[in-house]
């Protein structure tokens, strides 16, 4: 991948607290979560604040010693592919990802599988981005 390519998907996951901010279908999804977790995006880490289903925090890493509840981890690649508009099979779902061995979760899986359908669709989200593109 291109660093042009990797830098214009980092580019789009920054812009993710202005998508989801008036998402009232997302934040209603999300009301009784509030968890720290970091995305991964190749090398580079974001962490995520969430209260309420709320995004209060989006800071780029790495931070030393700071504490996350689940990570979710995929190259650059595969967020680039996963975001596009209509994704091609294999592509479109985070699990997918999982399968093909491009992105790995860690830590406690508790509150990513009782809020699953929120954290899908906020890591999504940047898909809005690629739309125009």
């Amino acid at each position: 991948m291109t660093d042009d390519r990797e830098s214009r998907v980092i580019a789009a996951f920054e812009q993710l607290p202005e998508l989801v901010a008036h998402d009232q279908n997302l934040l209603r999804r999300g009301t009784y979560l509030t968890v720290e977790l970091m995305v991964e995006i190749g090398t580079v880490p974001f962490y995520l604040s969430i209260a309420g289903g709320r995004l209060v925090a989006l800071e780029r890493g790495p931070a030393l010693m700071r504490p996350w509840t689940f990570a979710f981890r995929a190259t650059a690649e595969a967020w680039s592919r996963f975001w596009q508009p209509v994704p091609e099979a294999g592509w479109h779902d985070i699990f997918a990802l999982m399968k093909r061995k491009q992105a790995s979760i860690e830590g406690d899986l508790r509150p990513f599988m009782a809020n699953l359908q929120f954290i899908k669709d906020l890591l999504a989200a940047p898909r809005r981005v690629f739309e125009g593109s």
